[in-house]
């Protein structure tokens, strides 16, 4: 008989509410090291979770639930909290296993942590997920107001530990809906006050770190350079007038969509602007020749098959988690003498732009702009260049030099709320959380 994990989400969400338990929690003993589970059910995830070294670092706490009205399955994944309540994006986006779901989450959970503590910010890191539902409900308004609906309702039931966002397969309106249902939410619409789609900003972060990285090998700057782009959607599609206000030569990008595609090419017809429409799963594109290659699809396409075949000195993009395996691909890279920017370095701008959302808007704001600088040591520039050079100085791959330093700052306690949201997951797990809502 097979494992639970290794069936898809929707067989775990089917089981609990067979079950007549809605939600499911498995929370970390920090003391012991293993996970407390709220159903024994959670007992195979929780042996999983356990031994795997690869993607489970320690993570405190998974929230889970059943949607019957939506037939699928919802989580929260909290990673580190130190710094303040865990943030990061809402993904919403089909797995076959269950074990491919919890490993998004964990990966995408600690890479958030990273990211918020390498650009100073005072977040831990989170992530939410939805597994999209079997069939083509899952574009259809309707069925997409009362998806995010609810899972704004499942997201204030947590008490505010976690504070979710846009990501895959989540849209503006979709971050309405789940702003209806909660105030734990960032990166919702401007009409009711919020900073809207990060998607520009993001775009403007990953181009500094690609002049970092030029800088870094004594290269120039984007002038004259070629650009190869895998994916051009929200984000890769805003980096494309970035890169040709700063004179690149050419860019080569590959796209899915042909709707995409056509208008693409219609917006920037005139330039040197290349777009090849391809299907899913195809990566031809990380084998293009140019200056800079450029991750902007999902993650995990950076590993032993297409390491070999990339011709770019620098690998730069905005997806995240892009390496396979962190260390093994990380250390391939270097071996090839090919310089990679850490993703959680450079994509930062996604959740700096909505980072102080809370505290009201400010025009052309400073606490923004400093991160697009060059002056500023905790900016993407700058801290791209010291990640560099302490790789190189110190014979480690830049990944390594990276998470290093991120790790360290991400265990410095909120300056004022301290570790407020562990208290929050203990009084949640005291309150017995997942039987409130039988």
């Amino acid at each position: 008989m097979s494992r639970l994990i290794e069936k898809s989400p929707q067989v775990l969400a089917d089981r609990l509410l067979a079950e007549g338990q809605r939600r499911a929690s498995l929370v970390l003993d920090a003391d012991t090291g293993r996970y407390r589970v709220s159903h024994p059910l959670l007992r195979e995830l929780a042996e999983f979770l356990e031994g795997d070294s690869r993607d489970c670092r320690n993570h405190e706490a998974i929230f889970l639930e059943a949607s019957f009205e939506c037939g699928t399955l919802f989580s929260a994944f909290l990673h580190r909290t130190a710094r303040g309540q865990a943030q990061g994006g809402l993904r919403h986006w089909p797995y076959e296993r269950l074990e491919d779901y919890l490993r998004d989450g964990l990966r995408l959970s600690l890479g958030m942590t990273r990211k918020t503590a390498t650009a100073g910010l005072w977040w831990g890191g989170g992530k939410g997920i939805i597994a999209r539902a079997p069939g083509s409900a899952y574009s259809e308004p309707g069925y997409r107001a009362i998806l995010y609906r609810r899972y704004g309702e499942f997201i204030s039931s947590l008490r505010g530990c976690y504070v979710t966002a846009e990501d895959a397969g989540t849209s503006p309106l979709d971050m309405a809906e789940v702003y209806a249902a909660t105030r734990f939410v960032t990166c919702v619409p401007e009409e009711v006050g919020g900073s809207g789609n990060p998607s520009i900003a993001t775009a403007a972060g990953v181009v500094c770190g690609m002049e970092a990285a030029l800088e870094f090998r004594e290269m120039g700057g984007l002038s004259g350079k070629t650009i190869a782009m895998q994916g051009t959607g929200n984000v890769g599609g805003a980096m494309i007038p970035l890169l040709l206000e700063r004179g690149v030569s050419r860019i080569v990008a590959s796209e899915i969509s042909e709707e995409r595609r056509t208008g693409l090419l219609d917006a920037f017809a005139g330039e040197n602007l290349e777009v090849r429409l391809t299907r899913d799963g195809n990566h031809d594109i990380l084998a293009e020749p140019c200056d800079i290659l450029v991750p902007s699809a999902l993650g995990g396409v950076i590993g032993p098959k297409s390491i070999p075949q990339i011709q770019a000195p620098i690998v730069c993009g905005p997806a995240n988690n892009q390496l396979a395996d962190d260390e093994r691909d990380a250390e391939a890279l270097v071996a090839r003498g090919i310089t990679y920017v850490p993703d959680y370095i450079a994509n930062r701008m996604g959740i700096v732009h909505c980072s102080n959302e809370q505290y009201g808007f400010v025009r052309a704001d400073e606490m923004l702009s400093r991160h697009l600088g060059r002056d500023w040591e905790f900016g993407i520039h700058q801290t791209t260049l010291r990640v560099l050079a302490t790789a190189h100085r110190e014979g480690v791959s830049p990944v390594a030099a990276a998470n290093h330093l991120a790790d360290e700052l991400a265990e410095q306690p909120h300056p004022i709320w301290g570790t407020r949201a562990r208290q929050i997951i203990a009084s949640l797990e005291a309150d017995r959380w997942p039987d409130r809502a039988r």
